[in-house]
């Protein structure tokens, strides 16, 4: 919490820090750049004093008395200022745009990175929109910033600085009339600045509802057009995107009504500066050559000040998204990895589970004092109906949330001890929400198994019963599935998540509800597959079809998040109590089939 309390800009430095000799570089480039960009107004100032003092100009006082020659070196200083300025001026474009690019690589992946650490918990909370705005838009808005808007800020208060000191020591009795609008402009632009940081704030956050929304959309076109809502969403769509709208309408009418007041407070400068510096000059107490560079550098003291609501609006931008990714990199890792390894060949499989009570966000428990064991090398069956708490085995298991009370153990060591990346990886889960990422029919079965030769991905691919579908798609293992899958059906997705556990050869099998979306002929070929894939291994198959788990060495029927019956198939039948019930309901459903 310490550190939200911490200024976005400053957040930013420290977390840039690595990179501050860049900083410094561009910092020095940018501010070189300013200076020699201000020397045009000065060398017009002493060529003034040439044409009009001639042998008693400043150049002449530094030893060199023909005019013409002082014209020639005034322009040698001219040509000499005009390279130093665009020699400066493309170190700190390249500087700053690196940087840029850089901190924008470095922000993105560590959020990223930091997001999956997350439970799942945080997940369920927060819209994937949001999400994906704060890793794109607003890390997108920092980059524009420091692309452009740094070298702004800094070019404005050297500017600034530069042009004020040379006033003090020209003509200090005139300077103090020329910066009488400067305090006025500061309080007015800390003003601005205090009541656009909330604006912004407010547009970041509808930014995300926008995204959020069309991501969901995107991703629910088929149900959109099924339902005939593309009129209904398109309204949701024109309300957000309004809101947005009307939420930068909001900003920009305090924004732009900055620069028409400054103009009047720098019209004063002007004003005093051309009068004054005048009267001065006629006279006498003011050279003509100073008197010129005063009445033309003034613009460089005050005009700076036009532009300084356009770079407050660009850095409240910057600091507002900079705010929601420093956000997301301080939410704190619910689930703390344990120390102890796991090594994939040492794992013989038995898993318990002691007394487990768990709860989602603090809801009803969904378990209540269960205790399971599954021995090593065991097939085990979980049937109950929906809500049960079935899944949420698995996911403990898994580790994507913690009990509350009780132990899991595999291999008699707490999953909590264990290196979470060992403990996954020594189990394959088949999910009944099947997720296969945009690419190939290849890639999908070998994800995880990054390393697997095309001969091991066709063999698992046949083992799941997969191959012969596969075989007969257009480019064969080389299609492209689509995202989610889309271009397969709900069998073939499933089949491949099949393949893709099969090919990770892990020492603990979990299927849920793996047969869930096929027919019955892929059913009874996968059932073939999986009783040799399950042997030597412990397996544990959550279904909804109860003849897929018939032969499981133990069933364990589930209700209201209780082990309320345990047995072979047989022995459960004779019971003749809940999953005997299930069994007439599943088989005449066949029977009238």
């Amino acid at each position: 919490m310490a550190n939200r309390s911490i200024s976005p800009l400053l957040r930013l430095l420290r977390y840039g820090q690595p990179y501050r000799g860049q900083v410094w570089g561009a910092t020095i480039c940018s501010i070189f750049r300013t200076l020699f960009d201000l020397a045009p107004p000065y060398l017009i100032g002493v060529a003034v004093d040439v044409v009009v003092e001639q042998d008693a100009s400043l150049i002449a006082r530094l030893g060199v008395q023909n005019p013409l020659t002082q014209l020639l070196v005034l322009a040698g200083l001219t040509v000499l200022t005009w390279g130093l300025e665009s020699l400066s001026q493309y170190g700190a474009d390249k500087l700053w745009r690196n940087l840029a690019q850089t901190l924008q690589h470095e922000l993105r992946v560590d959020a990223y990175n930091h997001l999956q650490g997350l439970d799942l918990a945080y997940f369920e909370d927060r819209s994937t929109g949001t999400l994906l705005s704060i890793l794109n838009d607003d890390i997108n808005q920092l980059e524009r910033f420091l692309n452009s808007g740094a070298q702004e800020l800094i070019s404005f208060f050297t500017r600034v600085l530069a042009v004020g000191v040379s006033f003090v020591l020209l003509a200090p009795g005139i300077a103090w009339f020329a910066m009488v609008p400067i305090p006025f402009i500061l309080w007015g632009t800390f003003l601005f600045q205090s009541r656009l940081a909330p604006r912004y704030d407010a547009v970041r956050d509808q930014a995300g509802l926008i995204s959020d929304r069309l991501a969901n959309n995107l991703s629910g076109m088929a149900t959109i057009k099924s339902f005939t809502a593309e009129g209904y969403e398109r309204d949701r769509v024109y309300h957000d995107s309004n809101a947005y709208r009307q939420g930068n309408q909001r900003a920009i009418a305090l924004s732009v009504a900055f620069q028409p007041v400054l103009r009047f407070c720098i019209l004063l400068g002007f004003v005093l500066t051309l009068y004054l510096g005048g009267r001065a000059a006629l006279s006498g107490q003011l050279s003509v050559g100073t008197y010129g560079f005063m009445v033309f550098i003034v613009q460089d003291l005050l005009w700076p000040f036009t532009f300084l609501s356009e770079i407050v609006d660009e850095y409240q931008r910057a600091m507002a998204s900079v705010r929601r990714v420093m956000g997301l990199l301080d939410t704190p890792v619910a689930i703390l990895p344990g120390q102890q390894p796991l090594p994939l060949g040492a794992v013989r499989g038995e898993v318990k589970f002691e007394a487990i009570t768990f709860a989602y966000n603090g809801r009803h428990p969904v378990l209540k004092d269960l205790s399971l064991h599954v021995p090593a090398g065991a097939t085990i069956g979980i049937v109950g109906a929906t809500g049960s708490g079935k899944s949420t085995l698995v996911k403990l298991l898994l580790r994507f949330y913690d009990v509350q009370s009780g132990h899991i153990l595999i291999d008699g060591r707490d999953v909590r001890d264990l290196n979470a990346l060992d403990l996954r990886r020594c189990i394959g889960w088949v999910s009944q929400d099947v997720f296969l990422f945009h690419g190939t029919v290849a890639e999908n079965i070998g994800y995880g198994s990054f390393d697997a030769t095309r001969e091991q991905i066709t063999h698992a691919a046949k083992q799941a019963e997969a191959h012969d579908f596969i075989q007969e798609l257009p480019q064969g293992y080389d299609t492209i599935v689509g995202e989610r899958g889309q271009k397969l059906s709900g069998g073939q997705r499933q089949r491949l998540a099949i393949a893709r556990a099969i090919l990770k050869d892990p020492p603990i099998l979990v299927l849920d509800e793996a047969t869930s979306a096929v027919d019955n002929e892929t059913e009874a070929a996968i059932q073939k597959s999986l009783a040799v894939i399950t042997q030597n291994r412990t397996t544990i198959a959550i279904a909804h079809r109860l003849s897929t788990i018939r032969s499981a060495d133990c069933i364990y029927v589930m209700d209201q998040g209780k082990l309320v019956e345990q047995g072979t198939h047989g022995e459960l039948l004779r019971q003749n109590n809940l999953y005997a019930g299930l069994w007439q309901v599943q088989s005449g459903a066949v029977q009238r089939e």
